[in-house]
């Protein structure tokens, strides 16, 4: 019917079922109206009108339409040796463009790819004679609406114009109607083939669980007399999972989806072709169009959107006046969407029968043998599955990676140097501690003779950059090393009092010895550190004072004790992070005045302090002279603290009582009290 009118350069809106030919329909009347140099040659037409510019342009919907188009028209055109173009995204943009170049007849194209190259001026639309919209419908919704538009704005405005579905919309056609000058509509249906769906198709609806559907389609893959298999699912990751599970359960299967690169998607729909794939499990990008002979079955695995996926869908088998059998899943969700698709269509299925992989009328009706289980026996796995089947490299542009991205499958192998590239060495990680590797650290020599605080002297007599001290809340007022030779090391580059004989002495010993590195301290060796070292002071000091406990808000050692004959200066008050310094400076220097030290009997602080009297400072100016040796030890009296000034003062009356050491506990280590020299 709509040959004559095609042939006449009329526009014509064309509509029929599906599987009735209707690529044929507008591809024929688009050959003739082509000029080749086979006219010149015959006759028909002048030699000034052939071009290599396209003459004819055909817009599809998706890449496997475009492909299966574009088959068919160099079939039909083979006699007149007609040059048709596939112009498609997915593939590499040269090839395409040398086809271009070289001159082409008739272009078959996705809207998207064709915008491309016609922005890019290596697609010349200006000798267009004839638009075709194939699934006119799909091409004229919102989503492809606006690059149609653009595509039919750079085309001639005398032009003939055809649009071709099964699905036409009243409001497709009246949309379709501004771009078109008074078009011819031909609805084409058969006289006994009453109704929206193909008669020669038989129709089951089930309402099926989700979980069993795997299994329910299992079985009917195991159907007698069951040739291809067309399985339909609503989401790309639906279609992925079944195709797994089926291979997983012994069927040649293969998936076609929007995340799969172009080269796998035309390998799994060529294998398909080839019966190397009896299932294809995909989205309803392959729902429109696709002309595959031997299709038996189609499984709706998920409800369809609408009415016009669900024509489309079935549309795939009880082609050409084959019959097939169509089978939809219904889950209990989707059971409203099912209602209205089954009025709109008026198929008589509103309430569809509860269906298990068990159930007897799923056997009888589908003509499944009895006692049919899930897994395909390995009797019947005779096909050779979607992998013996070459991935053809496309050239993909983009690419998502990994085995399902874009370009995933398809992509080309790496080259072998970089697949044989050897593992990269890792790095090796050397640990320091203070700034010296471990080796150099064991390997540094101790004489057996030194003791620690001997080397730990002639390390602070060395220069070296002071390590970083980390202090923390609940450290900050813990009591300062215990033992003079011990600190003297982290205090040698804060202060600059002279050496006591004592220490040069030490140094003088350890002359030669190289210093041992310093270890860092914790909480929980401390204690044994600090019992080590006043057991090497012993021997040089006779008796250390004890040290009084700091609290946090006055976390601040002064020297408790001096000279009988000297008079104590009022010293700054010294912030919590220089106590240590300063403190362990007076700790060295009462370390080795072993000759005229004295005990100090520590005060008991609190919060308020009660203020030193002056008359006990001035008692001690007369006093100048050095007490006996078997003199009772002077009581410290106590001490004014104040924001700015500590003032301290010692009482020199004979036969004071001797100075009690303060108890100590496990977090308070005993320290040395210091002494000025």
């Amino acid at each position: 019917m709509t040959l004559p009118v095609a042939l006449s350069g009329s526009d014509v809106i064309g509509q029929a079922k599906t599987g009735t030919g209707k690529t044929l329909g507008f591809g024929l009347p688009l050959l003739e109206r082509v000029t080749v140099p086979a006219d010149v040659e015959a006759g028909r037409a002048q030699p000034e009108q052939l071009t290599d510019a396209p003459q004819a342009l055909v817009v599809v919907p998706t890449r496997e339409l475009c492909t299966q188009v574009t088959n068919d028209l160099q079939t039909a055109g083979k006699v007149r040796n007609v040059r048709v173009l596939a112009i498609y995204g997915g593939r590499a943009y040269e090839p395409q463009v040398e086809a271009l170049k070289k001159g082409v007849d008739v272009i078959v194209g996705t809207p998207g790819r064709l915008l491309d190259l016609a922005g890019q001026k290596k697609l010349n639309l200006k000798h267009i004679k004839s638009l075709v919209l194939d699934e006119a419908d799909e091409m004229l919704d919102l989503g492809f609406l606006p690059d149609v538009e653009k595509i039919i704005n750079m085309l001639p405005a005398r032009r003939q114009t055809m649009l071709f579905s099964a699905t036409m919309p009243g409001a497709v056609i009246g949309l379709a109607r501004r771009y078109m000058s008074q078009p011819t509509h031909i609805n084409a249906t058969s006289p006994d083939d009453e109704g929206k769906t193909v008669r020669n198709t038989t129709q089951f609806i089930y309402r099926a669980h989700n979980m069993d559907k795997p299994e329910i389609v299992s079985r009917i893959l195991q159907a007698d007399d069951r040739g291809l298999v067309m399985v339909f699912c609503r989401t790309k990751r639906t279609a992925a999972d079944l195709a797994d599970q089926l291979q997983q359960r012994g069927f040649a299967s293969g998936a076609v989806h929007g995340d799969l690169g172009q080269g796998a998607r035309e390998q799994a729909l060529r294998a398909f072709r080839n019966g190397k794939v009896d299932v294809l499990v995909c989205t309803d990008v392959a729902a429109r169009g696709i002309d595959v002979e031997g299709v038996t079955h189609v499984i709706n695995y998920q409800s369809p959107e609408d009415e016009k996926t669900y024509l489309h869908r079935i549309g795939r088998t009880g082609r050409a006046g084959a019959k097939g059998i169509a089978v939809t899943l219904v889950d209990w969700d989707d059971i409203p969407r099912w209602q209205l698709i089954n009025k709109a269509l008026d198929l008589g299925f509103n309430d569809p029968p509860e269906t298990y992989s068990t159930s007897p009328h799923l056997f009888e009706e589908l003509n499944i043998p009895v006692g049919t289980k899930g897994i395909l026996p390995r009797s019947e796995r005779t096909r050779a599955g979607l992998s013996a089947e070459a991935v053809e490299d496309l050239g993909e542009t983009g690419g998502r990676g990994g085995p399902r991205g874009r370009g995933g499958r398809s992509a080309a192998p790496a080259p072998a140097a970089e697949r044989e590239r050897p593992a990269r060495t890792p790095r090796r990680r050397r640990r320091t501690r203070g700034g010296s590797t471990l080796d150099e650290t064991s390997a540094a020599p101790q004489t057996p003779s030194t003791s620690p605080a001997v080397s730990e002297a002639v390390e602070a007599s060395e220069p070296r950059t002071p390590r970083r001290r980390r202090r923390t809340r609940s450290g900050a007022g813990e009591p300062v090393a215990a033992t003079a030779a011990v600190e003297v090391t982290e205090t040698a580059k804060a202060v600059e009092p002279s050496v006591p004989a004592a220490a040069e002495a030490a140094l003088a010993t350890a002359e030669g010895t190289d210093a041992k590195p310093r270890r860092r301290r914790t909480r929980k060796t401390a204690e044994p550190v600090e019992a080590t070292v006043e057991t090497v002071v012993a021997e040089e000091v006779p008796e250390a004072p004890a040290k009084p406990r700091r609290t946090r808000k006055a976390a601040v050692a002064a020297p408790e004790a001096t000279e009988v004959a000297e008079v104590v200066e009022a010293k700054p008050r010294r912030t919590r992070a220089k106590a240590a310094t300063t403190t362990a400076t007076a700790a060295a220097e009462a370390a080795v005045d072993t000759a005229e030290a004295t005990e100090a009997k520590p005060r008991r602080r609190t919060r308020k302090t009660t203020e030193a009297p002056a008359a006990t400072a001035e008692a001690t100016i007369p006093a100048q002279t050095a007490p006996p040796a078997d003199s009772a030890e002077p009581e410290a009296k106590p001490r004014r603290r104040t924001r700015k000034v500590a003032e301290a003062a010692v009482d020199t009356a004979e036969g004071a009582a001797e100075a009690k050491p303060r108890r100590r506990t496990r977090k308070a280590a005993a320290a040395p009290e210091p002494a000025d020299s």
